[in-house]
């Protein structure tokens, strides 16, 4: 039987100088790859955060701006305080009780939302 990996998101990005400010200044994700198929052409990049892998790309027609994905975080409180404390611009992020756990939605300079989530309990 054929066996899966968990899904990676693809989200639309407009501009390399925010998209890394925010993925990898910010949130602290780590560049996995980076691919162009000719210099000065549009960025398609892979970024991750522990288990979380996620893509970016500036090509017309991958995706569209405002995506979502959850994302699980085991200390929800810690990212939270970290994040704030980096007093950017980019978000002042919050955290938010819900009836199936604690949610921090964070969304990025494109419209795509990135919802950092821990169970309930």
């Amino acid at each position: 039987m054929a066996r899966f990996s968990a899904p990676v998101p693809i989200f639309r990005s407009f501009d390399e100088t925010k998209a890394r400010a925010f993925y990898l200044d910010f949130l602290e994700f780590e560049v996995v790859f980076e691919h162009r198929f000719e210099p000065g052409f549009p960025l398609y990049m892979g970024v991750r955060l522990g288990d979380c892998v996620i893509h970016l790309s500036e090509h017309y027609g991958d995706c569209t701006p405002g995506g979502a994905v959850r994302i699980g975080c085991d200390d929800l409180d810690e990212l939270c305080e970290r994040l704030n404390a980096k007093q950017t611009n980019h978000a002042r992020p919050g955290i938010v009780d819900q009836p199936w756990g604690r949610d921090m939605t964070i969304a990025d300079p494109f419209g795509n939302r990135l919802i950092f989530t821990s169970q309930a309990g």
